[in-house]
């Protein structure tokens, strides 16, 4: 008995007999076999060996990757495609030994300083139907996951341990080669020196440390994935997970793209310390979840749900049917909002805007926007939220929010602290999110003029510049832009002209279309409004099923819009084009014959935005039609709605402070009318508008560029007035 109580003679089993583990032994050997039969006998029906010729190719260009798709492998062994599935954590290293020892037969003889064997990395594809990230519970851990979602967060890449050797400091004793578990999983130095050395010491507690020289590392990401908008339920926040890629899968993605994820759902510890416990002291059992990424697939040209997802033979032809129709365009314009009642010519340049035009790429690198921008001003109650609520359900991808509600860093991207690692983490906002979609941005005119100016950028080169706490990059916001406001005044005043309007030039001249929406009073038109109305609310449902006729409904009008975005990049046709440069000649040099309420004639010249505004409403009228040039017959129609949109707002003056819609004798004098008023008053000193309208009145300056000056001083914080305002009399 006393051999109990010594302790050099201490004996374990350790879980199972020797027997259990040569079984476990032979049974890997053997799925290993299995792996290397795959890589090597894999073939499609005309004898092409895919993954033997894949390895070899990527091999031989220095990309140690093997992507193997799970259907293939299930084709050809069932057990082994279920092995994967369910315990990818065992079998992922056989299958990369399994492929570097393939890799190693087919790329004999090598060169003679690339005698050294590199590591396979195998990725996996799917197609599958992924689950949500709200779906996965507590029995899919350890298991292979395909979840879809939006990038919205990424780390720098940085270095982990895959294998190290620590040394002791007392003895000098050294430990190589000792494996690290992939994943966010680390590893937990030993507590004692194992050496026992005659005549020395024993060694202290906690002597190792790490060599980093003789470590053996690989590159890692840290991810954030969100859930798709679409997806999230109503009043709830979106879920978040954490994503881990390591080798080849870092730097494949960058936020704001949208993806579907094949992964390993696993969880790491904690490093939260318990509620009302010591800082060291960390919840035991309490496991944080994340994906340790094993293959991406990237959404493409950002066409949301549809992309990812070839449209069916059948429904190919359906849609090939409707752009042939002679109609199409007065289709998709009902279509739109079909139980808003009116507002035609708004409806179908929103039709063009989910359509939009063609991204140009020019042989000097820039870019010049597909995506058409519109705003729509006016009076509360013309259905202008609607509209917008509308257009984010029917765009394959759309983001709505609110101006008020909404600063720069929420539009465009923020930088943030990572709190576990402490680095600077960027985020995207609503117009990264919205990349390849529809941003839908209410109550325009409740921003603040700081955020405003923040999406300049993103309206006009498409991208949104980033600089802030050491990180400067650039992130792609290839979206359309649809704003409604509301006047200053609360409604649209006819007597105010200019002051309606609260936005600078540079705002206004970046929107394709402006259109200014007023409830005007007509009894024929609220009767037959009223009538709709009540309609709408006493039998819905009936109205619905009557007014089917000659319209689509919202899936396949979403379905349309996403295959036509894919499928077509019209461009414009030579007599479109020589047509529209004619027009646009005429228009700069006064020759178009745009004539005021009054008769007379003037001149408004457009800017080279507003030409390329024209040229892409044409093309997106094209694209419509699924033809491959915008002919004359599309260049009208642009010019048609261009002319009741921008140009009537325009020559009615409500947009005469914007650029390239003022003539140049009123540039003039609103020039002289400032310069003398910075002369005569003191900045920061209060005065009364009365007095100043009269002042200038007396010299015969028109009463409308005296308001425009002043407001434009006052905006700058140039002028404090008393508000005295008196009732003018209009100057005509």
């Amino acid at each position: 008995m006393a051999g109990f109580d010594d302790a050099g003679v201490f004996f374990s089993d350790n879980i199972g007999s020797e027997d259990q583990h040569d079984e476990l032994n032979i049974n890997r050997q053997q799925v290993k076999k299995r792996f290397k039969d795959f890589i090597r006998q894999f073939h499609e029906g005309n004898f092409s060996y895919l993954y033997r010729d894949q390895l070899k190719r990527h091999y031989n260009l220095g990309h140690y990757w093997l992507e193997v798709d799970l259907q293939d492998l299930a084709s050809f062994d069932e057990t082994l495609a279920e092995k994967v599935l369910k315990n990818p954590s065992e079998h992922l290293p056989l299958f990369e030994d399994a492929a570097k020892d393939v890799a190693d037969e087919i790329t004999q003889p090598r060169p003679e300083g690339e005698e050294e064997l590199q590591d396979i990395q195998v990725t996996f594809t799917s197609n599958t139907n992924p689950c949500s990230i709200r779906d996965l519970k507590s029995d899919q851990i350890a298991k292979l996951v395909k979840l879809p979602g939006i990038v919205i967060a990424a780390s720098t890449v940085r270095a982990k341990a895959t294998r190290i050797s620590i040394q002791c400091r007392s003895c000098r004793n050294f430990m190589n080669n000792i494996p690290v578990k992939p994943g966010l999983e680390g590893y937990a130095l030993p507590r004692k020196c194992p050496t026992d050395q005659a005549g020395r010491p024993k060694c202290p507690i906690d002597p190792f440390y790490i060599v980093p020289d003789k470590c053996k590392c690989v590159d890692f990401q840290i991810l954030k994935l969100q859930e798709s908008p679409e997806s999230v339920p109503m009043g709830e926040m979106p879920r978040h997970m954490q994503l881990y890629c390591d080798r080849y899968l870092c730097d494949k993605i960058v936020p704001g793209n949208r993806a579907t994820i094949i992964g390993i759902y696993s969880i790491k510890k904690s490093s939260k310390p318990a509620k009302g416990g010591p800082r060291e002291k960390v919840n035991v059992g309490i496991r944080a979840p994340y994906l340790r990424v094993l293959g991406i697939q990237v959404e493409s040209g950002g066409g949301g749900k549809m992309a990812g997802i070839p449209a069916a033979p059948e429904e190919e032809e359906e849609f090939r049917r409707l752009a042939a129709s002679p109609n199409i365009y007065e289709t998709v314009a009902k279509s739109v909002a079909p139980s808003i009642f009116g507002s035609l010519d708004i409806k179908k340049a929103i039709a063009c805007l989910l359509f939009g035009g063609s991204r140009k790429r020019l042989p000097d690198g820039l870019t010049r926007r597909g995506d058409v921008n519109i705003l729509m001003l006016g009076d509360p109650g013309t259905a202008k939220s609607q509209l917008l609520k509308f257009v984010e359900r029917c765009s394959p991808i759309g983001v709505y929010t609110s101006g008020k509600g909404s600063s720069a860093a929420g539009l465009t991207a923020s930088v943030s602290r990572d709190p576990a690692t402490r680095n600077f983490v960027m985020e995207g906002g609503a117009m990264v999110l919205a990349d390849g979609g529809v941003v839908c941005i209410d109550e325009f005119d409740k921003m603040r003029e700081d955020d405003r100016v923040a999406i300049h950028e993103a309206m006009e080169q498409q991208t949104i510049s980033i600089a802030k706490a050491g990180i400067t990059t650039t992130l792609n916001s290839r979206c359309s832009v649809l704003a409604a406001a509301n006047s200053v005044f609360g409604r649209w005043d006819d007597t105010k002209g200019a002051d309606n309007i609260d936005f600078m030039p540079t705002i206004l001249s970046r929107f394709d279309m402006i259109f200014i929406v007023k409830d005007e009073h007509d009894e024929a038109r609220d009767t037959t409004l009223a009538k709709h109305v009540m309609n709408v609310h006493m039998n819905a449902v009936q109205m619905i099923e009557e007014e089917r006729e000659g319209e689509l409904d919202l899936e396949t009008l979403k379905k349309y819009i996403a295959y036509c975005r894919l499928r077509c990049g019209p461009r414009l046709s030579p007599a479109a084009a020589e047509k529209l440069k004619n027009r646009y000649v005429l228009m700069r040099n006064g020759a178009g014959e745009l004539e005021r309420e009054t008769g007379k004639r003037t001149t408004i010249p457009i800017t080279v935005r507003q030409l390329e505004a024209i040229i892409r409403m044409s093309e997106s009228l094209a694209k419509m039609r699924l033809k491959p040039f915008a002919t004359e017959a599309e260049v009208d129609e642009a010019l048609r709605l261009f002319q009741v949109s921008t140009l009537d707002a325009a020559m009615s003056g409500n947009l005469s402070g914007a650029e390239g819609f003022t003539t140049e004798e009123d540039q003039e004098t609103i020039g002289r009318i400032e310069k003398q008023m910075k002369r005569r008053f003191v900045i920061g000193s209060q005065v009364s508008e009365h007095a100043i309208v009269q002042d200038f009145l007396k010299q015969k300056y028109p009463e409308r560029s005296i308001l425009k000056v002043i407001h434009f001083m006052l905006r700058r914080g140039e002028l404090q007035h008393r508000m005295q305002r008196k009732m003018l009399l209009r100057v005509k």
